[in-house]
């Protein structure tokens, strides 16, 4: 009885203590000159991310919004974002593709942000992550978040 309780007691703490597991925390801004703050992101298998995307611009929603959408291995991004520009009531996520997307913010206009938390792929390798606002992936505003059992 006494080791059945020793061990549901450890069993007790080690969960406890995965559950309990930090969470990363990253910030990236949308920018004006279309990229982002950060166009990599290093992440392990499975890690808990809190997301902030802040869009510091003072123009207006329809002329500078930003979003980060964070694409599963092998989706074609050019795709996605040429798809993308047909959803604009979606916050220009395709519902036609939206089984390609792990985690994406809303669209943020200036002077706003949105915060999003998802684990990350227990898949070690790249994965794409851009913006869909119009014109925006294609000038450059993307990035690569890393998961790696190093990290």
């Amino acid at each position: 009885m006494f080791r059945r309780l020793i061990a549901a007691s450890v069993l007790l703490l080690i969960t406890t203590a995965a559950m309990a597991a930090p969470t990363k925390s990253v910030t990236i801004v949308g920018r004006n000159d279309l990229r982002f703050s950060q166009d990599h992101i290093t992440v392990a298998p499975g890690e808990k991310i809190t997301l902030k995307l802040v869009n510091k611009s003072h123009l207006p929603a329809s002329a500078m919004s930003h979003n980060w959408v964070l694409l599963k291995s092998g989706t074609d991004a050019g795709a996605f974002d040429n798809a993308a520009r047909s959803a604009p009531d979606n916050d220009y996520i395709p519902e036609s593709m939206s089984d390609r997307v792990i985690a994406h913010t809303a669209m943020v206009g200036g002077g706003h942000s949105d915060t999003i938390t998802f684990t990350a792929p227990t898949k070690p390798g790249d994965y794409e992550y851009i913006c869909t606002f119009p014109g925006h992936f294609r000038a450059g505003m993307k990035g690569t978040l890393t998961v790696s059992p190093a990290n």
